[in-house]
C-alpha cells in the first residue's frame, strides 16, 4: 500500500504508468495492488507540469486508448479534473486523440466543462486545428458562441491559429462575430497573428463593415512590418485600406485626428493619403513607427501586443547600438503598462528587468568590449533615475494591493534594488542635486519596508549573493550582490540594520553566508550598529557563519565592535540568569539575540 501511494516528483506509480502507456503495469497496480484509481499526481507535458492530474486524464492526454478503456471499465470518473479544472475529454481534445474523445463522450463525458480560464473542449480543438474533433463536438451541440473568462470564443481561437476550414464550419453552425475583453474581433485576432487567409475570407462576409475591414487590413500591415518583416506587403495592405477609406460613391472614412504626438515615436504622425504612404518606401524607420502608431490606435494601450511590439522595436534598436531610441521606447511601454495593468503584472516585471539588463550591460565590461567596435554611450542619470522611480512605484503599488503570488513582489523588489545598485555607482560623477535625488528615491524604497522571500528586507537582499533573479544576472558584475555600495546607501537612507528575517537572521548574518564575505560590507553593517555577537535563529554568530576558511580577524577587529551592552547580554545568557520580566521589556530581544 505504501508503494502504490508513494510519489516521485509528485506522481504515483499509477499516474506514471498511465502517462507512459504501460498497460500491463496499470492493470497490475489496479487489479493486484488495489491502487486508488482516482488518486491524482503531477505529470509533465511539453515541458509544463500539470498538477493534480487523475490517472485517466494522464492516459487521455498522452493518447493511450487501451489504458483509457481499462480505467473507465474499472470505474474511473470520466469527468474527473486537474487542479486547473481540465477534464480527460479536454486533454484528449488538446492533442487530437479523436477515438478517445468519442469513447469518453459515449461514457458520459461532459463536453461543456471548461478549465479555469473558461476554455471549452470546442475552443481547444479549434485552437489546435483538430477539424474532426471540432466537427464531432458541433454535431453533439457544443455551444459555438460560449465565451472564456477573457471573452474570446471558438472563432477567436480559429482566427488566432489560422484554421480556416474550422472557422468556416463554426460560421455554418451559427458562430457570431463578437469582441473579447480587449475589444478584439476574430478578424482583428487574425490580423495580429498575421493570418492573411483568415482576414481575406472574413472581409468578404456581408456582416463585416467597411470600417472593420479597414482596421483589419491596417493592423495586418503592422504585423507584416514587425512580425514578418515584409515592408512591401505591409505597404500594399495599408494602401488597400486607404482606398477603402475613400472608396468612390461611399461616405469617406478618414483616420481619426491625431491631436498629440509621441516622443518615443519621434513625433511621427500616421499617413493620411496614398501619396504619403508611397513615400514610406524611402524611409524604413518611419514605416516602423507607422506600425506602432497603427497598432496602438486600433488595439489600444491595454492590449498586451501594443506594449510588446513597442518593447520589441526598442530591443532591435539596442541591438543596432541605438540605445537612446531603445530607452525612449521601453520607457513609453513601461508607462503604458503601469497605467493599464494591475500592480506587479509579469509584463511590467519583464520591462523593468529588461531595463536592468540594458543598464548593466552599458555600465559593465560587456559594454566596454562592444565599445571597441562601436560606441556604447554612458547611461544617462535621468534615464536611470526615472526607471528606478518607476520600479519603486511598482513596489509601492504592490504593497497597497498584495498580490496572490508573493513571489511577484519579491521579484520587483529585487529588480528595484539592482537598479538602485546601478544608480549609486553613478554617484561619484554626479552633482549635489542629482545625488540628493538619488538618495531621496532610495529613501522612498527603504521607507516602504517591503519584505521579500523569507521575510528579507531590502538590506537583507542587498547583502545576499543568492538574490539574483536568474542565472544570467551573473553576466553583469555591475549589479551583482552583495553590494557594499548599495548597502551603504540603504543604511544612509535609514535601513534597519537590526531587522530580522523569518529565520531570525540579520543582514550581517546573511552577509556572512557569502563566499567569501566582503570585509568592507561587514564593516559597513557593524559601523551602523550591527552586533557582532548576535545569534541567528539557529544560534550561530557572524564568526561561526563565516567558517574556518575566513577567520573573523581577517575582516575586522572584534574588540572595535564589542560594546559593554553586548558583554553584559552575553554574561546573562552564559550564566543562564533569568531575565525575562526582570529587565526593561525593550531590552529583552537584545539579550535574547545574544
Amino acid at each position: 500500500m505504501m508503494l502504490i501511494a508513494t510519489k516521485t516528483n509528485g506522481a504515483t506509480p499509477l499516474v506514471m504508468a498511465c502517462r507512459n502507456g504501460h498497460y500491463d503495469v496499470v492493470e497490475y497496480l489496479v487489479d493486484r495492488c488495489n491502487a486508488d484509481i482516482e488518486q491524482p499526481g503531477s505529470v509533465v507535458f511539453d515541458g509544463e507540469t500539470i498538477e493534480g492530474a487523475p490517472p485517466l486524464w494522464c492516459a487521455a492526454a498522452a493518447g493511450h486508448f487501451g489504458v483509457v478503456k481499462f480505467l473507465v471499465k474499472r470505474g474511473a470518473s470520466v469527468n474527473s479534473i486537474t487542479k486547473t479544472n481540465s477534464t480527460p475529454l479536454r486533454a484528449a481534445c488538446f492533442d487530437g486523440h479523436y477515438e478517445i474523445v468519442k469513447f469518453l463522450v459515449e461514457q458520459g463525458a461532459d463536453i461543456e466543462v471548461s478549465n479555469r480560464h473558461g476554455h471549452t473542449c470546442l475552443m481547444i480543438a479549434c485552437y489546435k486545428g483538430h477539424y474532426q474533433i471540432a466537427h464531432f463536438l458541433l454535431r453533439l451541440g457544443a455551444n459555438v458562441n460560449r465565451k472564456s473568462v477573457k471573452g474570446n470564443t471558438a472563432l477567436h481561437d480559429c482566427a488566432e491559429s489560422g484554421s480556416l476550414n474550422i472557422l468556416k464550419m463554426l460560421i455554418e453552425h451559427g458562430a457570431v462575430m463578437d469582441v473579447d475583453s480587449y475589444g478584439m474581433t476574430p478578424m482583428l485576432a487574425a490580423s495580429v497573428t498575421g493570418h492573411s487567409h483568415i482576414v481575406e475570407y472574413l472581409i468578404q462576409l456581408p456582416q463585416i463593415t467597411r470600417q472593420a475591414s479597414i482596421d483589419a487590413l491596417e493592423l495586418l500591415g503592422a504585423t507584416f512590418v514587425d512580425k514578418k518583416r515584409d515592408m512591401i506587403g505591409a505597404l500594399n495592405l495599408w494602401k488597400r485600406a486607404m482606398r477603402l477609406r475613400y472608396a468612390y460613391g461611399l461616405a469617406k472614412l478618414p483616420k481619426p485626428p491625431q491631436l498629440v504626438t509621441v516622443e518615443a515615436y519621434e513625433h511621427s504622425r500616421e499617413k493620411r493619403t496614398i501619396e504619403e504612404l508611397e513615400d514610406l518606401l524611402a524611409d524604413p524607420d518611419e514605416m516602423r513607427m507607422q506600425a506602432l502608431l497603427i497598432r496602438e490606435r486600433i488595439l489600444g494601450p491595454a492590449h498586451p501586443d501594443t506594449s510588446y511590439y513597442v518593447r520589441y522595436r526598442g530591443a532591435v534598436y539596442a541591438d543596432a547600438g541605438k540605445f537612446s531610441r531603445c530607452v525612449s521606447l521601453w520607457s513609453y511601454a513601461l508607462d503604458m503598462q503601469q497605467a493599464m495593468l494591475e500592480p506587479l503584472n509579469p509584463m511590467t516585471q519583464s520591462s523593468l528587468f529588461s531595463f536592468m539588463e540594458l543598464f548593466s550591460f552599458m555600465m559593465g565590461d560587456e559594454g566596454r568590449l562592444i565599445a571597441r567596435r562601436r560606441r556604447v554611450p554612458s547611461v544617462s542619470f535621468e534615464d536611470m533615475l526615472q526607471v528606478l522611480d518607476k520600479a519603486v512605484w511598482e513596489v509601492q503599488a504592490g504593497l497597497a494591493k498584495p498580490p496572490q503570488d508573493p513571489g511577484h513582489l519579491y521579484k520587483v523588489l529585487v529588480i528595484a534594488l539592482h537598479l538602485a545598485c546601478l544608480a549609486v555607482k553613478l554617484l561619484p560623477s554626479l552633482g549635489t542635486a542629482e545625488s540628493q535625488r538619488t538618495h531621496a528615491t532610495i529613501f522612498r524604497l527603504v521607507s516602504l519596508n517591503a519584505r521579500g522571500r523569507l521575510g528579507h528586507t531590502a538590506l537583507h537582499i542587498a547583502c545576499s549573493e543568492e538574490a539574483g533573479l536568474v542565472v544570467r544576472l551573473f553576466r553583469y558584475p555591475a549589479c551583482r550582490f552583495p553590494s557594499t555600495t548599495l548597502v551603504t546607501s540603504l543604511l544612509k537612507a535609514g535601513a534597519d540594520v537590526s531587522a530580522l528575517d523569518d529565520t531570525g537572521s540579520s543582514a550581517l548574518h546573511v552577509a556572512a553566508r557569502s563566499s567569501p564575505c566582503p570585509g568592507p560590507l561587514a564593516r559597513a553593517l557593524l559601523a551602523s550598529g550591527a552586533h557582532l555577537d548576535a545569534r541567528d535563529g539557529s544560534g550561530r554568530t557572524f564568526a561561526q557563519l563565516l567558517g574556518p576558511a575566513q577567520p573573523l580577524h581577517t575582516i575586522c577587529n572584534p574588540l572595535q565592535y564589542t560594546t559593554l551592552a553586548c558583554l553584559a547580554a552575553r554574561t546573562i545568557r552564559a550564566h543562564s540568569i533569568p531575565y525575562l520580566g526582570q529587565i526593561p521589556r525593550h531590552l529583552e530581544p537584545f539579550v535574547t539575540q545574544h
